[in-house]
């Protein structure tokens, strides 16, 4: 995308990838860890204390290459079937009866962001931004296979770290499964720094603060999201990608999930939301007074949510 507008990679507002907007920079504390390049991964120790920050049992967790491996694990091992609209790289086992095929989850769920009621169910739950919208690591329901993504978490999707929890014999044939030295030298010896510095709580709140001001500012320029408990709304708006992408901004286009005309908007840094609102401003018919009016919203909100 950055190619084709002439821009640097850096240049570009990328909303329509859903990563942490409050993550603190960790590349220092990943670049503090390239001489592990010299060695062969052993994520034993990042496992522990990834289980110990979970409240889970370590027999009961396998740290993966990024939440996709630990998707296609699960689903080598168990199959299933999503209940659509949902995530593109669950299965959709329909070779088996409906009441044998397990049934696959994403809560909150994408792509409308909004989390799992007290009684639904499901066999296996990705959970992948469970965390950002709730404070909490998992929702717990026993029996539940759950997948996650700390790359969404951390908001280092090249890092690629995942995870499965589960059931012991489970998580030990999707072990088996793994491709030797799946999870790389490097996650596998900064993870345990970067959990220090994990403050589900105070993300979360403040996740929710900039889903408000994003809101806002949408509304002001005659844009009206749906609820969402997650990081990012959805926006029933045909071609707002094409006339936000000349800007450098890009959001999803969520027809892939049969919801045409619609554009799922990651909640972005403070820094970022004042990107969008003058990309929209250049974009809309609407007079210099209201992109003011946004302006001056998202900066009055952006000395409480730092």
């Amino acid at each position: 995308m950055a190619a084709a507008l002439g821009l640097y990679a850096e240049e570009v507002l990328d909303l329509s990838v859903s990563l942490n907007p409050v993550a603190p920079d960790l590349l220092p504390l990943v670049a503090a860890h390239l001489e592990d390049l010299r060695r062969y991964p052993d994520p034993t120790r990042a496992t522990v204390l990834l289980a110990e920050a979970m409240g889970v049992d370590p027999s009961s967790l396998l740290l993966t290459n990024g939440g996709a491996e630990s998707i296609a694990l699960v689903a080598a091992e168990i199959g299933g079937r999503a209940v659509e609209p949902d995530f593109s790289l669950y299965p959709r086992d329909t070779s088996v009866a409906t009441g044998d095929s397990p049934i696959w989850r994403s809560n909150p769920h994408n792509p409308s962001g909004l989390l799992a009621v007290d009684t639904d169910e499901a066999g296996v739950w990705d959970e992948a931004f469970f965390p950002l919208a709730t404070g909490r690591w998992t929702r717990g329901d026993p029996g539940a296979v759950v997948v996650g993504s700390l790359t969404k978490l951390l908001a280092l999707p090249g890092m690629r770290l995942g995870y499965l929890l589960g059931d012991p014999d489970l998580v030990e044939r999707c072990k088996r499964r793994q491709p030797e030295w799946s999870v790389g030298s490097i996650p596998a010896a900064a993870l345990p720094e970067m959990l220090s510095v994990v403050d589900l709580a105070k993300w979360s709140k403040e996740v929710a603060e900039l889903r408000e001001e994003l809101v806002a500012v949408l509304r002001t320029h005659g844009l009206e999201p749906r609820p969402s408990d997650a990081n990012w709304v959805l926006v029933d708006s045909p071609g707002l990608r094409e006339r936000l992408a000349p800007r450098g901004v890009v959001v999803r286009d969520c027809s892939s999930f049969g919801l045409g005309g619609v554009a799922r908007v990651a909640v972005p840094s403070p820094e970022g939301l004042e990107v969008l609102d003058a990309a929209l401003s250049a974009t809309s018919d609407r007079s210099g007074g209201s992109r003011s009016s946004a302006t001056a919203q998202s900066a009055g909100r952006q000395e409480r949510t730092r």
